[in-house]
């Protein structure tokens, strides 16, 4: 595969300084560790391997990798796979894509209490989905939703949104117990 012309870790280390100079304050340790580790990744910092063929002056240099789970370099075809695994999980049914996000003043209460607040972001959006769904003037049944936490956004600045798939077909179950979908979803 070939090299993208321009990667995230080529911005990190062209204005990864300035940038976080300019954020003094605003940028918490570990979103430094990890843009020091992308902007080190495959690079001689990180040290590397060298292959060089038997028959003729042919060299490689493969540099090792920083392994950061939030690296697009290395994750990225993890996050495919993962991605993929999930999309084979889904139903054959239209979904929605419902977000919700954590006002600023909330946000940074968050990043003290994460895990009070994270509780309430997660219980107050599925009671939302699922109250909305169950009401006859929308949907008027019981839906499935699947949901994520995200905390950073993705210019690597804290923006917690808890991300939802949505069923835009009730779930209805049979008189045998089997899980049927009306014929006609909730419209966009």
């Amino acid at each position: 595969m070939s090299r993208p012309v321009l990667e995230v870790a080529d911005i990190f280390r062209d204005h990864g300084a300035a940038w976080r100079r300019a954020n003094v304050g605003h940028v918490s340790l570990d979103q430094m560790k990890v843009m020091s580790a992308i902007e080190r990744c495959r690079t001689a910092a990180l040290g590397g391997h060298v292959a060089r063929c038997e028959d003729c002056p042919h060299t490689v240099i493969a540099y090792n990798s920083c392994r950061s789970r939030h690296c697009p370099k290395c994750q990225g075809t993890a996050a495919k796979e993962w991605l993929a695994a999930r999309e084979a999980d889904l139903l054959p049914v239209p979904y929605f894509h419902v977000v919700f996000t954590l006002p600023a003043a909330i946000a940074d209460i968050a990043y003290q209490n994460k895990a009070v607040i994270y509780d309430i972001l997660f219980t107050t959006s599925a009671e939302t989905i699922t109250t909305i769904a169950a009401d006859p003037e929308h949907l008027g049944a019981r839906i499935g939703i699947t949901s994520v936490l995200h905390t950073w956004g993705s210019a690597l600045t804290q923006n917690p949104h808890s991300r939802y798939r949505a069923l835009s077909s009730p779930l209805i179950f049979s008189e045998q117990r089997k899980l049927v979908f009306r014929a006609t979803p909730l419209q966009n």
